[in-house]
């Protein structure tokens, strides 16, 4: 049997691993753990995750083909676990570095219910900022909603 224990890293193409890094880094406050030049790899740390940021002129990212764009994208979005989220200062936080956010709403997830927001990484993915859950349900009595 296998047993999913929380998210371990999440995996982006980019064109632009410096607007990236700065984005993740300077912005959500992760801090690069690893660099791998050669494989065009970087990783940053974001909690118990990782974020590997995966340069599409590098060996890893040629693998993929063309960088995500308004044709495609390579996800629809992923979540970040978010310590203290106070949906009126994260978002002044983001106003602060020009990032627009989607309005504020209380969504389910693997935490259970919380207030969360939507925001567009440099590249256009979108990332869900999610405070801690209030209720979560079990899979043995899973509800929609």
């Amino acid at each position: 049997m296998i047993t999913v224990t929380g998210l371990d890293h999440v995996v982006l193409r980019t064109a632009n691993v410096a607007a990236m890094i700065k984005f993740y880094g300077e912005v959500l406050g992760c801090r690069i753990e690893r660099v791998n030049q050669e494989l065009g790899l970087t990783q940053m740390r974001a909690g118990a995750a990782l974020i590997d940021l995966v340069d599409t002129d590098g060996e890893i990212g040629r693998q993929g083909g063309a960088p995500a764009g308004a044709e495609g994208r390579n996800m629809d979005h992923f979540c970040l676990k978010i310590a203290g989220f106070d949906v009126a200062t994260v978002a002044a936080h983001l106003k602060r570095h020009g990032i627009e956010t989607g309005e504020p709403a209380r969504r389910y997830g693997a935490t259970g219910f919380a207030q969360t927001l939507y925001i567009e990484d440099p590249e256009g993915n979108t990332v869900e900022l999610r405070g801690v859950g209030e209720e979560v349900i079990s899979s043995d009595s899973a509800r929609t909603t």
